[in-house]
């Protein structure tokens, strides 16, 4: 009892640091996960990892969230789900009650508006390198590239939603891979 107690207490704290280190939310959070969850813990591979974020962002709700509650269910079934999701959110709800507490005095801070903007741009940093270890290992062939690059104009000009992105890219990718030349790819 006490060594299941010690485990979800590592998962609740892996989450937590994750929730606690991550600004921007979203994709900025990949890198830490990975550290945490692939390479700190050994919870999963890197290819389980890709396949994950992949199912994570491909349903509603926030990419941290929803890997947190996979991951936790993945290790110890509903409790580690929960405990993974309360450690992932934990921060947030936590720095927001105080921000919203003192919001009124942050509000009209000049150095605190520069420490945000500068944030801001390190959180595109994150985004960027967290796509470059993604593609390293998701774009394999010359057909991921396409779709890579579709997916992308697809989604930055807002030509269609991005569910229909992730839709058309999986569906592209189960025809191609079910020809002749597609299974000799793999």
């Amino acid at each position: 009892m006490a060594k299941e107690r010690n485990y979800l207490m590592k998962l609740f704290i892996s989450f937590f640091k994750i929730g606690l280190f991550t600004f921007g939310g979203g994709f900025a959070m990949i890198p830490l996960i990975e550290k945490e969850i692939v390479d700190d813990n050994g919870w999963a591979t890197k290819q389980e990892i890709l396949d994950i974020f992949a199912l994570a962002q491909s349903v509603p709700g926030a990419i941290g969230v929803n890997t947190a509650v996979f991951i936790g269910y993945k290790l110890k079934g509903i409790v580690g789900a929960l405990v993974a999701l309360l450690g992932v959110i934990s921060p947030s709800i936590i720095i927001m009650v105080v921000i919203a507490h003192f919001f009124i005095q942050f509000r009209a801070n000049i150095y605190l508006d520069r420490a945000f903007n500068g944030l801001k741009a390190g959180v595109i940093g994150l985004i960027c390198a967290a796509t470059w270890q993604i593609a390293k290992t998701a774009v394999i062939d010359r057909f991921g590239l396409i779709v890579a690059l579709s997916a992308f104009v697809l989604s930055a000009f807002g030509i269609i939603p991005v569910v229909w992105v992730i839709v058309l890219g999986a569906f592209s990718g189960y025809l191609y891979y079910r020809t002749s030349k597609g299974r000799s790819a793999r």
